[in-house]
C-alpha cells in the first residue's frame, strides 16, 4: 500500500471540502443569525488540516493501488463526515459531540435520519448547511474530485469505482473517467437548477426551494421544516417532488443516454426502470386501497397521501406529507421494507438496487424452474442478452452480506436497549440510507441512547459504499503484502 499517497490525495480532498463551508458562512453573515463563529472555525480547521497534510506528503509519487482507492474513499468518509460536525457542535452548543456526528453521517451519505426536532428554530446558515450536506453527499464528493481536479495526479479510475453504486461498477460514458464524472456532475446540477425553479414557481421561498432541491435530487430527504412536505400543503409541489424524485432514481448514464439521443423510449426500454415503475405501481396501489377502505377517505386523497409517501421511502429520499408510522395495518412496515428496492444502480439512491433485486428475483425463477425440469438448461438474461454468471455470483454475494450485516446491526441495537421494532425499522432505515423509522425513530433519532447513534453511523456508511468497499476492511487480503 502507498499511505503516503492516500494521505496526501485526503488532504486534497479535505481542502477541497473546507472551501464549501464559505457558502453557510457567507449566509451567516448577510442574516445576522449569530452562527458565524461556527463556519469560521469549521473552515479553519477543516482547511488548515487539509493543507497540512496536503504539503506533508506533497512529493511523493502517484501511484495507487486497488486498495489505496477503497481506503482514501473509506477514510475520507469517515473523516468528511467528522469534519462536517463541527458546525452542529460549535453553534452555541446546538448538538452533543454524538448528535452532531450522527446528523453529519446522515446528511452526507444522504440518509436524512435526524436528531433535531426544532428545525424551523435553527439559525438560517445552519439549516441551509444541513441541506447543502446531502447535496455534497449525493453524487459524491469523491467523484466531483475527479471531476474537477486533475491536480489529485491519482488513479482516478480507483476513486470512481469505489464510489459509483450499483453491481457494474466500470460503466462508463466516456472513454475517460475525468469526463464521466463531469458529464454525471452536470447533469447532476442540471436537476438540481430545474427542481429549484420549479418549487420557487410552484409557490416555495428561493431558499426552500434552492435547499429542497438540493436533498430532492440527492434523494435525501433532509428539510427546512419540521413537517417536511406536509408544512407546504401544495400538490403541485407534491407532483414536482415525486417527479425528481424518480428522475434522480434512474441511472445517471441512462439520462446522458436520452439527452444525447434526443429519445425518452429509451427510459421505457430499460428494463431497471421497468421494474421499478412496476414495484413503485404495486406499491402504490395496495397503498391506496389500504388507506381509502381502513381510513375510509376518497380514492383521490388516497392516492395522493400513497404516491408521494411509497415514491419518497422506497427511492429512500425520506420526504413525508404524512405520519405514514401511524396508518393501518402492515402499511407502515411495507414502506420502510420498499426502500431495501431503491432506484436504478448508478442513481443517488440508497438500497439494494433495483438491478439487484431484478436480478435476484430472475435467479430465484431459475431455480424454481430447475426443480421441476432438472435435466434443463437455463440462462438469466435481460433485455435479451445473457447476464454474466460472475455479474450473478457478485449480486448474491451482495445479499448474502447485505443479510448478514443487518442482522450484526440489529443484535448490536438491541443490546443498547431498543425494542426490537425500533432497532429493526432504524436498521432498514439507516442501511438503505431512507432516513424515518417506526417505533421510537418515527419522529426522529433523538432520544436513542448514544452507543446506538454511533451502530447507526456505521450502518448509514456501510449503505453509503454498498458494504464491500467498507466490508474489505476486516479482510486479511486488504493488509497482506
Amino acid at each position: 500500500m502507498h499511505l503516503a499517497v492516500t494521505l496526501r490525495t485526503l488532504g486534497q480532498l479535505l481542502t477541497l471540502f473546507s472551501l464549501t463551508m464559505l457558502v453557510p458562512l457567507l449566509i451567516s453573515w448577510f442574516n445576522q443569525d449569530g452562527a458565524s463563529n461556527a463556519f469560521i472555525w469549521a473552515f479553519g480547521i477543516t482547511a488548515l488540516s487539509g493543507v497540512s497534510m496536503w504539503m506533508t506528503f506533497a512529493r511523493v509519487g502517484n501511484t495507487m493501488s486497488v486498495r489505496d482507492g477503497m481506503l482514501l474513499t473509506v477514510l475520507f468518509w469517515i473523516t468528511l463526515s467528522l469534519f462536517g460536525a463541527i458546525p452542529f457542535y460549535v453553534a452555541d452548543n446546538l448538538l452533543s459531540i454524538h448528535d452532531a456526528v450522527f446528523e453529519s453521517f446522515s446528511g452526507f451519505t444522504t440518509t436524512g435520519a435526524t436528531v433535531i426536532d426544532h428545525i424551523e428554530s435553527l439559525p438560517v446558515s445552519i439549516k441551509f448547511y444541513r441541506q447543502m450536506l446531502q447535496w455534497l453527499g449525493g453524487m459524491g464528493i469523491v467523484v466531483l474530485a475527479v471531476a474537477i481536479l486533475p491536480m489529485l495526479g491519482v488513479n482516478s479510475v480507483l476513486l470512481y469505482r469505489t464510489e459509483t453504486p450499483g453491481p457494474n461498477k466500470d460503466a462508463r460514458i466516456a472513454p475517460r473517467i475525468a469526463h464521466t464524472a463531469r458529464i454525471l456532475w452536470l447533469i447532476y446540477l442540471g436537476f438540481t437548477i430545474a427542481c429549484a425553479l420549479a418549487y420557487w414557481l410552484a409557490g416555495m421561498t428561493p431558499f426552500d426551494a434552492i435547499g429542497h432541491s438540493f436533498t430532492t435530487v440527492a434523494i435525501g430527504g433532509f428539510s427546512t421544516h419540521d413537517a417536511s412536505f406536509a408544512y407546504f400543503d401544495s400538490l403541485a409541489i407534491e407532483l414536482i417532488c415525486m417527479g425528481f424524485m424518480l428522475l434522480s432514481a434512474i441511472n445517471y448514464s441512462l439520462h446522458f443516454t436520452v439527452w444525447n439521443g434526443r429519445n425518452l423510449k429509451n427510459y421505457w426500454r430499460d428494463v431497471e426502470v421497468r421494474f421499478l415503475v412496476l414495484a413503485l405501481a404495486v406499491i402504490i396501489g395496495l397503498t391506496t386501497l389500504v388507506l381509502a377502505l381502513k381510513l375510509e377517505i376518497g380514492w383521490l386523497t388516497a392516492l395522493r397521501a400513497a404516491a408521494f409517501n411509497v415514491i419518497s421511502t422506497t427511492t429512500t429520499t425520506g420526504f413525508a406529507t404524512e405520519p405514514f408510522a401511524q396508518w393501518p395495518l402492515a402499511l407502515p412496515t411495507l414502506l420502510v421494507a420498499a426502500s431495501c428496492i431503491g432506484g436504478c444502480a448508478g442513481s443517488t439512491c440508497g438500497g439494494i438496487k433495483a438491478i439487484r433485486m431484478l436480478l435476484l428475483t430472475k435467479l430465484t425463477s431459475r431455480e424454481l424452474k430447475r426443480l421441476l425440469h432438472p435435466n434443463g438448461v437455463f440462462t438469466i438474461r435481460l433485455q435479451g442478452n445473457q447476464v454474466n454468471p460472475r455479474l450473478i455470483e457478485g449480486v448474491w454475494g451482495f445479499f448474502v452480506a447485505y443479510a448478514l450485516l443487518f442482522g450484526l446491526i440489529l443484535l448490536a441495537l438491541e443490546m443498547t436497549g431498543l425494542d426490537t421494532r425500533t432497532a429493526w425499522s432504524a436498521t432498514m432505515a439507516t442501511l438503505n440510507n431512507l432516513g424515518p423509522g417506526l417505533g421510537g425513530v418515527a419522529a426522529n433519532y433523538l432520544h436513542l441512547p448514544d452507543a446506538a447513534k454511533w451502530v447507526l453511523c456505521l450502518a448509514m456508511l456501510f449503505g453509503r459504499l454498498e458494504i464491500f468497499t467498507l466490508l474489505v476492511f476486516v479482510s486479511p487480503l486488504m493488509w497482506r503484502g
